[in-house]
């Protein structure tokens, strides 16, 4: 079983910076691709970023230029740095990885976070 933790999630006003980390713990081979998605109230998740095992990443273009994803392999750990927060950030943050639990069968499932609240307000 894979457990994903997030942390760094809060209330902080406009233009202010937020860090938020997700740590991938249980049985884990392998980590693929690392994502971060929000929800906000009333709407369907959407992609915020995500990054690849080879540190490629992808953005939302709200985000763009604002919000930076990284990750540690070593601590199987995804950050995302949130500078000059606007409220239309506020949502419930998801940090999401595709996870190769063991080295057989080469197969890998997806595993949420439970998520943390961001809230700025307007």
């Amino acid at each position: 079983q894979v457990q994903l933790v997030e942390s760094g999630g809060g209330l902080v006003q406009p233009g202010g910076s937020l860090r938020l980390s997700c740590a991938a713990s249980g049985s884990i081979f392998r980590i693929n691709d690392m994502g971060w998605y929000r929800q906000a109230p009333g709407k369907e998740r959407e992609l915020v970023a995500n990054i690849t095992s080879t540190d490629s990443t992808n953005y939302a273009d709200s985000v763009k230029g604002r919000f930076t994803i990284s990750r540690d392999n070593a601590k199987n750990t995804v950050y995302l740095q949130m500078n000059n927060l606007k409220s239309v950030d506020t949502a419930v943050y998801y940090c999401e990885a595709d996870v190769q639990p063991t080295i057989w069968p080469p197969r890998a499932y997806v595993y949420w976070g439970q998520g943390t609240q961001v809230t700025v307000p307007s």
